[in-house]
Parts: C-alpha cells; sequence; structure tokens
C-alpha cells in the first residue's frame, strides 16, 4: 500500500490544502457550519444533533483493495447528503425482498395515511422520489416542502429563478426537478412504513453487516420526527424515529470513510458481495444500473447520485462516474473506468476538479 500511496501523493496534498472553511466544532462556532442557514425563518435552525467534525481525509480503492488512506479514516462524521444515496440503496434492498416490485407504482397504492392521499400528490411514484421529480406537496417531520422550493446546490446547472423557501408554483409530478430535503424526508418516511421497521435497523442488517462495515455508524433523526409503527408480522407496535436523507436540519448518517468505501464498492460491484460460490446480491443489478442512469429532466442526476455524463459536472473524472455528494465538501466517486472508488471528505468543493484530476492519473499510472 504504501508504494501505490505514492502515485496519489499529489491527490492527497491537494485535498488537504484545501479544507472546506466549515468550522471542526459547530457547538462553538455554529454560524460556520451546516447549509440550515439560507433557509427562511423558523426553519433556519437545527433539528437534529450534530457533532464535531475531523480534518481531510480519504480512502481509494481499487478492485476492492486499498490502494491508500489519509487523515482519520476509521473516524464517523456526519455525510450530510450521501445519505441520499443511502436511501437509493435501502430501496434497492427493498425490491430484493419483494417490497418495491414496480418503482413506478403510485407511493399510495401500498401506504395510504401518510402524506400522498391529496389530487396533487396521488400520482407521485417511488421513482419520482428517487429521481427528485416528485413536486410532494406539504409538511413533513414538520418541515414543509416550500423551505427548500428555489433550493441551488453547487452540481445543478440550471440558474435559479425564485427567492428560496418561497412558493414556487407547483408543477404535475414527474415533470419538474428540484432538489429538495423535505422531500427527501417523505421518501425515507414512505420506506420506513414500506420495511415497517427503522431504517437504521435494515441498513445495519441488510447492507452494513454484510460488508463487513464498523459498529460506529449511526442514523439519526430530528426532536419531532417519532412515529408509530403498527404491529406487523409479528413484530409488536413501536415508536420509532424517521431519519432524514441528510444533515440539513441536523441528525443524519455519521459514517467513516473506510464505511463509505464499503458502499461505494458495494455499487461498482453492482449490488454483490463476495465472490464465486461466497457471493451475495444484496441489491438488484438492475436497480444498480438504474441509479447511474440520467434523468429525463436532469440528465446530470440518476437516482439519487450524481453523474458527470458529457464530463462536465465533475471535470477529470470519467463520464461514466457516479457519485455521492453531501455538503461540506463530501464525496463518494465511483470509478467503473479504473474499477476504482475514491472517498473524500471535507474538501472544499471549489478544489474538487483538481483532486479528481490527480487522482486519475495515479490510477492511470497504478493500471498502466
Amino acid at each position: 500500500m504504501r508504494d501505490a500511496k505514492n502515485h496519489f501523493a499529489d491527490a492527497i496534498a491537494h485535498a488537504q490544502a484545501h479544507e472546506v472553511n466549515w468550522t471542526r466544532d459547530p457547538h462553538t462556532e455554529p454560524a460556520r457550519w451546516g447549509v440550515h442557514h439560507d433557509d427562511p425563518p423558523p426553519w433556519n435552525r437545527l433539528f437534529g444533533p450534530v457533532r464535531a467534525r475531523g480534518g481531510v481525509s480519504g480512502v481509494i480503492l481499487r478492485r476492492g483493495e486499498v490502494l491508500c488512506e489519509w487523515g482519520d479514516p476509521a473516524r464517523a462524521d456526519l455525510t450530510f447528503s450521501v445519505a441520499k444515496t443511502y436511501l437509493a440503496l435501502l430501496a434497492g434492498v427493498a425490491q430484493q425482498q419483494g417490497l418495491l416490485p414496480d418503482p413506478d407504482e403510485p407511493v399510495v397504492a401500498r401506504l395510504p395515511g401518510i402524506g400522498f392521499d391529496s389530487p396533487h400528490n396521488r400520482p407521485i411514484t417511488w421513482m419520482h422520489l428517487l429521481t427528485q421529480v416528485s413536486e410532494w406537496e406539504g409538511n413533513c417531520l414538520g418541515l414543509e416542502d416550500t423551505v427548500d422550493r428555489y433550493r441551488q446546490v453547487a452540481h445543478d446547472p440550471k440558474p435559479v429563478t425564485g427567492v428560496k423557501g418561497s412558493a414556487r408554483p407547483l408543477q404535475p409530478p414527474g415533470t419538474y426537478w428540484e432538489y429538495n430535503d423535505v422531500r427527501i424526508n417523505q421518501l425515507s418516511l414512505a420506506l420506513l412504513h414500506l420495511f415497517g421497521r427503522p431504517l437504521p435497523e435494515v441498513f445495519r442488517e441488510h447492507l452494513l453487516d454484510p460488508l463487513g462495515c464498523s459498529s460506529d455508524i449511526d442514523w439519526v433523526g430530528y426532536e419531532q420526527s417519532w412515529v408509530d409503527l403498527p404491529a406487523r408480522e409479528g413484530r409488536p407496535a413501536r415508536r420509532v424515529q424517521s431519519v432524514p436523507g441528510g444533515s440539513h436540519w441536523g441528525g443524519g448518517v455519521a459514517i467513516s470513510a473506510r464505511d463509505q468505501a464499503r458502499l461505494g464498492q458495494l455499487m461498482l460491484d453492482r449490488g454483490a458481495v463476495g465472490s464465486g460460490d461466497q457471493s451475495k446480491q444484496l441489491i438488484p443489478a438492475g436497480w444498480i444500473d438504474r441509479m447511474g442512469q440520467p434523468g429525463e429532466l436532469a440528465p446530470f442526476y440518476g437516482m439519487l447520485t450524481w453523474l458527470n455524463r458529457g464530463g462536465q459536472n465533475f471535470p477529470g473524472a470519467s463520464e461514466r462516474s457516479v457519485f455521492m455528494v453531501g455538503a461540506g465538501g463530501n464525496y463518494v466517486w465511483v470509478e467503473p473506468e479504473h474499477e476504482a472508488v475514491v472517498v473524500v471528505r471535507w474538501i472544499d468543493s471549489a478544489h474538487l476538479p483538481g483532486f479528481l484530476r490527480q487522482v486519475t492519473q495515479g490510477l492511470q499510472t497504478v493500471s498502466g
């Protein structure tokens, strides 16, 4: 591993020299941490717990083997919207288990009474939610969907045409793409009811443990996100916490760079873990393939993943690359061209292209 690390020394130095300007301790400098500050009152605050972060860290895998690590790759830090991709993976687990046979089915068909019953929301399908074209309308876990209308995010090329948090006129479900964290939380709530179990439990049992991930992974919700699950399949009724697909308002997933890399490897391996007779399909291969396919309305986006078609969104990465992206400079890069998975945490996103180019050069050298 030491020899391989030399091929990536410039990339690692570049990342470490361009740490995001967020404070490392949100409790002492809350104004220099997070993305909730841009929301209109009363939504510009945290509803769930947060934690101090480490410095720039990362992992590079090739063909499942660790080529190099830097920083503190075992430290579990919040990963913000990388957790959105985890929701897509969990939806794939639901399909593997027969709970979600048709993602183009309206959510209300299986789950009435959880926020999809209005005339506007009834046509919304699972695929609409997974590709951020649902235009879902309502209040989820105490947050109005309007808070994230007119949202601008770094890798969305379309210009903002209104004031964030104002009531942009809604379009029919499936006809308009918008990055909206409240709607993602509504997807998470729907998956909770679909499984009939807390998503962190499903995540641990069906993905983390089979992948050999550490026990130091936490996924928590908001102070007001407790819901009642009815008794089901021999399990008693429970009061459980619905978890968000990020840390916009606190909560979310805390995970290490190493464990992020394991989940990225699952995507690279098309949902399978192990090899030969020991191979097990955790998620259907076709589901993983669909996660990396561009949407008609947003060719830069798949199923809760960011894409690089045309090579413009993530210069330096191949056009086949798939990215999990979280605020604060959190990236998991699945690179099929080199059979590689790259995790980098807490990098200033303005300097990401330089890192990608240098990693690609290192992968080309190692491959050559």
